[in-house]
């Protein structure tokens, strides 16, 4: 890899100018132990050359590395810069209100096209670029929905009105040795989604998942994506660039929806060690867990409370990458949802885009809504894990620099750290 060995694994072959090899992602963000776990890296791969290893849920090479670059262009931990994304604040947002100068996200030349321009600028303080904002709960009740079942309200409404024909959303595991460990999938029919009502705390490499192949959606498929704001942040980086993506599908995703987001979870340490064997909870039992006024929550089905503690006893089982994420918000997405700001029952929605207001708008009859209950709430919470991104990066936080981060300058910027680029035995 640059600055280690790879020219002398290539026998002396001289190295084109300008490639980053899946090695050097790995040696800097996976072998680092930085990975988040967002799968961006195997969508953007034109080659099809990175899977996720069965054992580690991890990103791995398949076949061939062609150097393309791409996989590190667009890791949020690696080569993108997230926060060039976010398009810029506009004063009703900062002010906890939305109104007529509110600013839209992206740019496109026309409805049809599904790729983006990023319009840039400073994102400021407040919520970002907020169009309406919203506490929303299903007007039916949602069985097992997160937060007043909003998100799947909307999904089922969106599929019946043939806005969409699936969603990436997550699943339970069928594994009888993963309880609580959610999956990726694209839901095609109403109980699919229904099915994946709920929340889990560990990531899934979801955007690996957008090979549609195995999935009968036709040749120009449209879904919407549930995800964490790190996984929003690969898309829209990625559906801003037209470069081909091999079989994911980035093209199809037509509605982007962030799950508010401080951090993900390692599934082992959170699920199995620290609940189950730690603390001794039956899994077989429960039928929520939540992360909620700072407190993880776990319920079993008889109503009884397994679990209410500080969520920083946890902190200890969450990804280490995940701690220079300042995205809380999911300032990159269409519409960005969480419980904090609203009332319990209800979901908090922020509507960023065009087509996030127009989402929202053809579930209209499925929906409860009224305004947000505490916007203050979120600005709060968005500054504290601004604090923590800032303490953790080891590079400046800069939403007007460039798009890219070169590989070269992040081994420098994170040397000293103890997030350096390790270079693993192979």
């Amino acid at each position: 890899m640059k600055a280690y060995r790879l020219r002398e694994e290539m026998n002396g072959i001289d190295e084109p100018p300008g490639k980053v090899w899946f090695w050097e992602l790995a040696a800097a963000v996976i072998d680092a132990d930085r990975c988040i776990q967002c799968g961006t890296c195997v969508a953007a791969c034109p080659s099809n050359s990175i899977g996720v290893n069965e054992d580690s849920g991890l990103p791995e090479l398949v076949k061939m590395c062609t150097g393309c670059s791409l996989c590190w262009d667009f890791c949020p931990r690696g080569g993108l810069r997230y926060e060039a994304l976010w398009p810029p604040s506009n004063a009703q947002a900062a002010n906890g209100a939305a109104g007529d100068e509110a600013v839209a996200i992206s740019e496109r030349s026309d409805s049809s096209d599904p790729y983006f321009k990023i319009t840039g600028g400073p994102p400021g303080d407040g919520l970002g670029a907020v169009l309406e904002q919203y506490a929303v709960r299903a007007s039916s009740r949602v069985e097992d929905g997160q937060d007043g079942g909003a998100v799947t309200a909307l999904l089922l409404a969106l599929l019946a009105a043939g806005e969409i024909n699936g969603a990436l959303v997550s699943k339970p595991s069928s594994d009888p040795d993963e309880p609580w460990k959610g999956i990726a999938t694209v839901a095609t029919t109403a109980q699919e989604i229904t099915d994946a009502a709920g929340s889990f705390y560990n990531q899934t490499m979801a955007l690996g998942a957008l090979d549609l192949s195995k999935y009968a959606l036709g040749p120009k498929p449209r879904l919407a994506v549930v995800g964490t704001p790190c996984e929003i942040q690969g898309i829209r980086a990625m559906q801003a660039r037209r470069w081909a993506t091999g079989a994911h599908r980035i093209d199809a995703v037509v509605l982007t929806i962030a799950l508010m987001c401080t951090k993900s979870f390692d599934y082992e340490g959170l699920i199995l060690r620290e609940l189950r064997e730690r603390r001794k909870v039956d899994l077989d039992r429960v039928s929520k867990v939540d992360v909620i006024r700072g407190r993880m929550i776990v319920e079993y089905r008889d109503g009884s409370v397994a679990v209410d503690e500080p969520v920083k006893a946890f902190h200890h089982t969450a990804l280490k990458g995940c701690d220079e994420c300042a995205d809380f918000l999911g300032r990159s997405a269409d519409l960005s949802v969480g419980s904090v700001g609203s009332m319990d029952g209800w979901t908090s929605v922020l509507v960023r885009t065009e087509r996030g207001q127009l989402a929202l708008q053809k579930a209209r009859s499925k929906l409860d809504m009224r305004g947000l209950d505490d916007p203050e709430a979120l600005i709060r919470l968005d500054n504290l894990d601004k604090r923590i991104a800032l303490k953790a990066l080891e590079r400046p936080l800069d939403p007007n620099g460039p798009l890219f981060i070169d590989y070269e300058d992040h081994v420098r910027q994170y040397a000293a750290s103890d997030r350096h680029a390790v270079l693993a035995a192979r």
